[in-house]
């Protein structure tokens, strides 16, 4: 390789990791304002009617996440192989899975409704504005399910220019609606749930104009009969069953965390919420530079050009590592300031002074951890990804959450967790190193 291809590639993988970033903090500052929005009603119940059932709508798009990811990067792979054909049959493959799981949804929403709430404790009016945030919110799941794959389907390609302009169409729509339903017209958690829903329709149909100018209605035709092949479609179902179940052991992992440290007590509850708000700060950071990762380490396996994808892990894995240590180097330093705008308790400030110093392992093991989730993903190696979160919860997580439940130890709590990190990042940090050195692919690869 010459020495002008390296800083091509860096600049390349910078640009896509920035934009990816902005997207991504675009989520939280939409969601901050509907707070916002439902926070100065006269009557609380309605902000934690939709708290409530955020609860339950994060549980069920997270569980489809996997449409996001296997399409980035099975498009990437193919688009690296320079196979038009059949990145446009991994968008189609992907996108009608999403659209029958969309439906599925609003079909079983009345036990879907019941499961969920019957999981939850609340007042009973709490229940009841959770319940009509959640009755406007579902018609959006057929859309919000396509737009996983619209957005993996861009990413794939390298297209986060395009991200960029969904994200800030859905959250700009989700904003205006808001003050219009909830603070105009009165309609409060409906009105909440409604904005949501139809930001989502919004951004599925500026994406659709998007793929219109860009794809043929006889390139789509053309492909149609290899649409339903067979093997094609176990590999999408065997790589999706994998994802779903590395995902589903990460959420489950930070609920049972929530859940014991709920037992501690008031304040080392909302010490340790506190303290997740600012890994999810980080991780929308971090994310930005996976998803840029899993973008180039598709397209260079679809090229076949092993040395890129052997640069790209050191590049990716500490720019992800600064990240994550710049932000827990913020919160340590500077926690009356930062942590004090967060919340005006003292005691819980007081507590949370006591517990700051774990952020560094958390983001640390998790930062690297969630690069070479991205990685992986770029590769398809659903496999690697399934075992190393489940070694991590069996092995990491759960012996040392054991005992900080017997011992009511907020301290082997956060211990737990970062071993949960680690465990992660050193198991999948292996696979690279053995699997990876001199071919760049491993050799079980499907």
């Amino acid at each position: 390789m010459s020495t002008l291809q390296i800083p091509t590639f860096l600049r390349q993988f910078l640009t896509l990791s920035a934009i990816n970033i902005l997207s991504n903090v675009m989520v939280p500052i939409a969601g901050l304002l509907n707070v916002a929005f439902l926070g100065h009603l006269a009557d609380i119940r309605h902000l934690a009617g939709v708290a409530l059932a955020t609860v339950v709508f994060n549980y069920l798009y997270w569980t489809f996440g996997f449409l996001r990811m296997s399409t980035t990067g099975m498009t990437a792979q193919a688009v690296g192989r320079g196979d038009e054909e059949e990145a446009l049959l991994i968008g189609l493959r992907h996108g009608a899975l999403a659209l029958l799981l969309g439906l599925a949804i609003v079909l079983l929403q009345v036990p879907l409704r019941q499961l969920g709430f019957a999981m939850l404790s609340a007042t009973p009016d709490v229940e009841a504005a959770g319940q009509t945030f959640y009755n406007a919110l579902i018609w959006g799941a057929p859309a919000t399910l396509i737009n996983f794959v619209l957005i993996g389907w861009l990413l794939g390609r390298s297209h986060s220019d395009r991200v960029l302009i969904l994200t800030a169409v859905n959250s700009g729509a989700n904003i205006a609606l808001d003050y219009w339903f909830i603070v105009r017209l009165d309609w409060a958690s409906a009105g909440a749930g409604l904005a949501t829903a139809i930001s989502q329709y919004l951004m599925l149909l500026v994406g659709l104009v998007m793929l219109s100018r860009d794809i043929q209605p006889k390139q789509i035709q053309a492909s149609r009969r290899n649409l339903w092949d067979v093997s094609a479609l176990t590999t999408v179902l065997t790589l999706n069953r994998d994802i779903l179940i590395r995902t589903f052991a990460l959420i489950s992992t930070f609920a049972v965390f929530t859940n014991l440290g709920s037992a501690f007590g008031t304040i080392p509850l909302t010490a340790n919420a506190i303290l997740l708000q600012v890994v999810t700060l980080a991780a929308y950071f971090i994310d930005g530079i996976a998803f840029a990762t899993e973008s180039l380490a598709g397209f260079f396996r679809g090229q076949g050009n092993l040395r890129q994808l052997q640069q790209l892990v050191p590049i990716a894995g500490g720019l992800s590592l600064v990240c994550g240590a710049l932000v827990a180097i913020a919160f340590i330093g500077a926690p009356d300031r930062l942590f004090g705008r967060l919340i005006a308790h003292a005691p819980v400030l007081v507590y949370l002074k006591q517990y700051v110093l774990w952020l560094l392992p958390v983001l640390g093991f998790g930062s690297l951890a969630y690069m070479f989730d991205g990685y992986f993903l770029g590769l398809t190696e659903g496999r690697i990804l399934r075992r190393s979160t489940l070694q991590a919860v069996l092995f990491g997580f759960v012996p040392i959450a054991v005992i900080a439940w017997c011992l009511q130890s907020n301290h082997l709590l956060w211990l737990a967790l970062s071993l949960f990190m680690a465990v992660r990042a050193v198991s999948l940090g292996w696979q690279w190193f053995h699997h990876h050195p001199r071919t760049g692919v491993s050799e079980g690869h499907h």
